[in-house]
């Protein structure tokens, strides 16, 4: 099961944009913050809270991942146990802006690698920033029942609707 908090679209767009490629890392606290009543209300049943990872790549030039400022402090809000740890990109890919949704689909399968210490028999709650085509979530969540996890939700700050294009998100 997949909920989305906001649309991907001004101010969330922006945030997420200033965040990401601006280096706003303040901006993760206030995200988590507006974010908690949501989350909350979902009363999902949720052992561990785990970010979508980035590739080791990515995480360099950028120097940190833009999901774990908001899902680290989210989960510390609504008492979760916080595992960033417990899934990583076992190979790097391409950004997915700009690619339709086979290429993303094809561009993130098998991308992902769960320990299977962490997750065998958790109920999982995935963050990511923004859903599309929800290719990564797809691949990750494979990835996490791959390795025994229970019950597998993912959360995200914003989903892109149909009107908007590839390009953007």
């Amino acid at each position: 099961m997949m909920r989305s908090w906001a649309v991907f679209d001004s101010p969330i767009q922006n945030a997420l944009h200033t965040m990401k490629y601006r280096g706003n890392i303040s901006l993760g606290d206030a995200l988590a913050s507006q974010m908690q009543d949501f989350l909350g209300s979902l009363q999902w049943k949720i052992d561990i809270m785990i970010p979508i990872p980035l590739g080791q790549q990515r995480l360099k030039e950028r120097g940190y991942n833009q999901v774990a400022l908001v899902a680290q402090p989210l989960a510390y809000h609504l008492g979760l146990v916080y595992a960033p740890q417990a899934l990583w990109k076992s190979r790097d890919t391409r950004s997915q802006v700009g690619l339709n949704i086979s290429q993303r689909r094809e561009n993130v399968e098998n991308a992902y690698q769960a320990d299977q210490s962490m997750v065998s028999g958790k109920s999982v709650l995935l963050m990511d920033d923004v859903s599309t085509t929800g290719s990564t979530i797809s691949s990750s969540t494979d990835a996490l029942r791959m390795a025994g996890a229970r019950d597998v939700y993912a959360i995200t700050i914003a989903r892109a609707l149909a009107h908007h294009s590839l390009n953007r998100v």
